[in-house]
């Protein structure tokens, strides 16, 4: 199984484990307040969205990715979402190394 498909499995499993926060505003919040290990930002997704978000990841050194699309994120969550926060250090940690960061 590609890298890719076992981040999307992982993204399934920690939505099913409650251990995402999605929505633009809730993902803003929760980097605010130093919850978000991880972000991922559709590479679909508005331009000035996601140079709110870099620049936000940025300033509260978090990780930050547009490696999935609007749809790869839509299948592997459920969810109809550009923007997603993971919130659990060991789930955003297996995801890193998925992604190779």
């Amino acid at each position: 199984m590609k890298d890719k498909q076992k981040l999307l499995n992982l993204l399934g499993l920690a939505r099913r484990a409650g251990k995402l926060v999605t929505g633009e505003e809730m993902v803003l919040s929760a980097i605010r307040a130093k919850k978000a290990n991880l972000v991922f930002f559709a590479e679909d997704g508005g331009a000035s969205s996601k140079k709110k978000f870099t620049d936000k990841t940025t300033s509260y050194e978090v990780t930050f990715t547009t490696d999935l699309t609007r749809q790869e994120l839509a299948d592997a969550t459920g969810l109809a979402r550009t923007v997603i926060a993971v919130a659990d250090r060991g789930f955003a940690k297996k995801m890193r190394e998925y992604l190779e960061l």
